[in-house]
């Protein structure tokens, strides 16, 4: 199986080291830049609770130098998903299925979310036959080109067909993970996955964009601890009003990520001057609220200052 994963941040990247670890895929990547350069001379290098380990892959800039995939991974940000139709093109074949391992409620998930795919490339030119939904769970960063730090004791990616159907190219995805020590999960339900996922995002990036600090170091503040928690339950109305409630306990789920010293994936993008994932986070789940008829008051007064605040930096 051959497996190119489109963008190769501290999330990309991992996910790559782990197929290729796993020995079941060739993999390549898509980069560019240090990451590019980094990746070519030294390979990967994951350095995480479980292992510490390196793995060479092939590293292109030009996606056509690599030639139609089993399978395409798409992991970047949010924003830049409008030029990645026309450029992932040389990777398709007719049946190559393409995953997107995105933050916060992806460009398939409906109607009426144009900003979410506003010039409707994505939607045009890969559509919904060859998406697949992925939720990835890893707090990591990119700490020199080709290096990447995971803090989270543990790590997964959760992937779904749109349709809730569980199929050979979602399963052999996980299992390709699951062989170089990550967690992969083919999932019926990846609405409700990526709405559990959410609920951390939610929770974390509007604060934590605020305090400019690492989660450990935000809500050891007893009054932003519950703050977190008045928005988690805000949340889960949110998710539950659109018929994907959150299974088990998300209290205990989200005192599980506070304590550690890790910084959400959009303040490190505000941080290093790159676009931010405010519509995909906020600003669509906000808007579903509202067309749901659920009030979010203390969400939406922390994303306005949030925004605000990026605005100013």
């Amino acid at each position: 199986m051959k497996v190119a994963v489109f963008g190769t941040g501290a999330i990309g990247s991992h996910v790559a080291g782990r197929i290729a670890k796993g020995g079941r895929a060739e993999v390549s990547v898509i980069a560019r830049g240090p990451q590019l350069e980094g990746i070519r001379a030294n390979g990967i290098t994951v350095d995480a609770p479980d292992a510490t380990f390196n793995v060479k892959v092939r590293a292109e800039q030009d996606p056509a130098r690599l030639g139609p995939q089993d399978a395409v991974v798409i992991t970047v940000k949010a924003p830049a998903l409008t030029g990645v139709a026309d450029a992932i093109a040389p990777l398709l074949g007719p049946e190559t299925p393409v995953v997107f391992v995105i933050n916060g409620i992806p460009w398939w998930w409906g109607d009426g979310l144009d900003v979410l795919d506003p010039t409707g490339s994505v939607r045009e030119k890969i559509g919904l036959a060859r998406t697949i939904g992925g939720v990835v769970w890893s707090a990591c960063t990119v700490t020199s080109p080709g290096t990447v730090k995971v803090a989270s004791a543990t790590s997964k990616v959760v992937f779904g067909e749109l349709d809730g159907s569980i199929t050979p190219r979602a399963t052999a995805l996980a299992e390709a993970l699951q062989a170089g020590g990550m967690g992969g999960v083919a999932s019926p339900d990846i609405r409700t996955e990526i709405w559990t996922k959410l609920l951390n995002n939610l929770v974390n990036g509007p604060i934590c964009l605020l305090s400019r600090r690492h989660m450990k170091g935000t809500f050891d503040e007893p009054i932003l601890m519950e703050a977190a928690l008045t928005v988690m339950r805000e949340a889960l109305e949110i998710a539950k009003a659109l018929g994907h409630p959150i299974p088990g306990d998300a209290e205990k789920q989200i005192l599980r990520s506070v304590v550690i010293a890790h910084k959400p994936s959009i303040l490190q993008d505000l941080e290093q001057g790159r676009g931010l994932e405010f519509d995909a986070l906020f600003t669509v789940p906000l808007q579903l609220a509202r067309q749901a008829g659920v009030r979010a008051p203390t969400l939406e007064l922390l994303v306005a200052l949030a925004r605000k605040g990026a605005h100013a930096a």
